[in-house]
């Protein structure tokens, strides 16, 4: 018996979907190509399958996920995936939340940024930099005006420059849209035992 899971964790649930993914021994040779860029070059996960229904946006958003979260330059790996925390925990999903904060978590080698924010939320006590990303990415999450230019002046001042800026747009604007994917296509559970 598994249970959906409703609290924020590092420890990520199982995703079930509820649209049937596609199986890979019944992909077309279009699905099949779509799906040789996995989000996170690693692996095909049921959500990646799911998507693959609609072979035409699978094959661009692939790319362009790979591209916003893992390409060189910019923002470090660490910060978009703060960028995507922040967006995952607006918009309350604890599926992508999970897996943005064990990514964080492992690429900065501490567990306090995620601890502090799954203690505290908007009002978690972070370092400068940390502080002006979650909350210019929050701001982004919760209502796109309400990110302006006074919180541009703070992600410069807190030593953030265009590029690094356009990075966190980009990171958190996608996964406003990727959470509303999420949701609706599927759940997170985790079996009863291991709350």
């Amino acid at each position: 018996m598994s249970r959906v899971v409703h609290k924020f964790t590092r420890r990520v649930p199982e995703w079930q979907p509820r649209v049937t993914p596609v199986k890979l021994d019944e992909a077309t040779p279009e699905q099949l190509d779509a799906l040789k860029v996995t989000p996170s070059n690693t692996k095909v996960s049921a959500y990646v399958l799911t998507l693959a229904h609609d072979v035409e946006s699978l094959a661009v958003r692939s790319p362009l996920f790979n591209a916003i979260m893992y390409d060189e330059g910019g923002m470090s790996r660490a910060e978009r995936e703060l960028g995507a925390l922040a967006a995952s925990m607006v918009n309350r999903c604890i599926y992508c939340a999970a897996v943005h904060a064990d990514r964080h978590a492992k690429l900065e080698n501490d567990t306090k940024v995620t601890d502090e924010l799954f203690a505290k939320g908007a009002e978690a006590e972070l370092a400068p930099r940390d502080a002006a990303i979650f909350g210019f990415a929050r701001k982004l999450s919760e209502a796109p005006p309400n990110a302006g230019p006074d919180d541009v002046a703070d992600l410069r001042d807190a030593g953030l420059d265009d590029a690094e800026i356009l990075d966190l747009i980009l990171s958190s604007a996608l996964f406003g849209w990727a959470n509303r994917l999420m949701h609706v296509l599927g759940d997170p559970v985790r079996p009863e035992d291991g709350a």
